[in-house]
């Protein structure tokens, strides 16, 4: 599939009759020339500590329950995390993080998360990003969030999810942008972001849709405790009573 240009996401995204397809979909995209150099220079050059494994060195699709009632949307893949591993907040201590509180809290088989083939599974959650290639800096422009919406557009779509769990300020803005574009109705001005927000909105397919931000897990918040375990787990103690999981 050649996936070179907007359009050419737009369609794919759109014909994407299932989780699996858009799953299958995603990996394919060439669609930002600055994020494909960048993944694959990084997939060449590599981390010491991985020099002998091969990156995945592409966009990474979203992991986890097709029929999630929670989604938890973070900012984009890490250059030697997800894009190294192909499976989203695999292989970094971010995504450490993250899948021991889900495991506490009872949506993760397990602990840990290190590699795409080590037997984890998710229950009722699913993640994903804005943005399916790791960017330079961490920092996508505004065109490739927009280059890259559809797929989340469609994914929220697909899945229907109740829940949203939001991860940083820029997944929160994405998101609603996404959202907006989805023709769902967003307040003007925009809610902003906070630990511990709550927004409810009618979701893409008409049913509610509640939005709970949470303070990205990057290490620069958990290793200064702007993020601790324990408000982690509350957010998503707090997804699942409202998703009623």
């Amino acid at each position: 599939m050649d996936l070179t240009t907007p359009d050419d996401v737009v369609r794919a995204a759109a014909g994407a009759d299932d989780v699996a397809a858009l799953d299958a979909v995603v990996p394919q995209c060439r669609a930002c020339p600055r994020l494909v150099a960048w993944r694959e220079l990084v997939g060449i050059e590599k981390r010491a500590a991985f020099r002998d494994e091969t990156y995945w060195a592409r966009p990474v699709p979203g992991f986890g329950d097709p029929e999630a009632s929670v989604l938890v949307v973070g900012l984009a893949p890490a250059a030697h995390g997800a894009n190294r591993t192909g499976r989203m907040f695999t292989g970094d201590r971010s995504g450490d993080f993250l899948f021991a509180a889900m495991h506490r809290t009872g949506f993760a088989s397990q602990a840990t998360s290190t590699a795409a083939d080590d037997g984890l599974t998710l229950t009722d959650i699913r993640v994903t990003a804005p943005v399916r290639c790791a960017p330079p800096a961490n920092a996508p422009t505004p065109q490739e969030r927009r280059t890259c919406g559809p797929y989340l557009g469609r994914e929220l779509t697909l899945i229907g999810p109740r829940v949203v769990v939001v991860l940083g300020g820029f997944g929160w803005q994405a998101l609603l942008t996404t959202l907006a574009e989805q023709g769902c109705a967003v307040p003007r001005p925009r809610p902003a972001f906070g630990h511990g927000a709550e927004l409810v909105l009618t979701g893409p397919g008409g049913a509610e849709l509640v939005l709970l931000g949470c303070f990205h897990v990057s290490q620069q918040n958990t290793f200064t405790g702007r993020l601790t375990p324990d408000m982690l787990d509350a957010v998503l103690l707090r997804a699942r009573a409202i998703a009623g999981v």
